[in-house]
């Protein structure tokens, strides 16, 4: 079922405020949109995860446990590489989030503030 616009609005501003209040929870849980896989170092994790492998089947086959320390080094750096997020380039604003000059410039009731003092007039009976 679709939202109304009224819902669609409170949505939106409830995700504008998460994204200014609580900016750590946001990039903790990965809120940050728009950020693009960086696809080079996921096909060097694989080759590394897959040379790896083979140097640990070597080692295991021809009975060198050196050969097969190394394969399982390189075969878990791979996958660290492979899984591993790029910190390459600026991280970009997530839509909707003020930029900080706005955000010093907002001061005073947030939307808690609000949302809290219209329950309190719905519980006196005013609205």
């Amino acid at each position: 079922m679709p939202l109304s616009e009224q819902e669609q609005r409170l949505l939106e501003e409830m995700e504008r405020n998460l994204y200014r209040n609580d900016a750590d929870f946001v990039h903790a849980v990965g809120g940050v949109r728009g950020r693009r896989p960086n696809y080079r170092s996921i096909v060097l994790g694989i080759l590394l995860a897959v040379a790896g492998i083979a140097a640990l089947i070597a080692g295991v086959a021809l009975q060198l446990l050196v050969v097969g320390i190394v394969g399982f080094a390189l075969m878990f750096g791979g996958v660290l590489i492979a899984i591993t997020p790029s910190k390459r380039g600026p991280m970009s604003a997530a839509p909707g989030e003020p930029t900080s000059a706005k955000r010093t410039a907002r001061s005073g009731g947030g939307f808690m503030d609000r949302m809290n003092d219209r329950w309190d007039r719905r519980q006196e009976g005013r609205e």
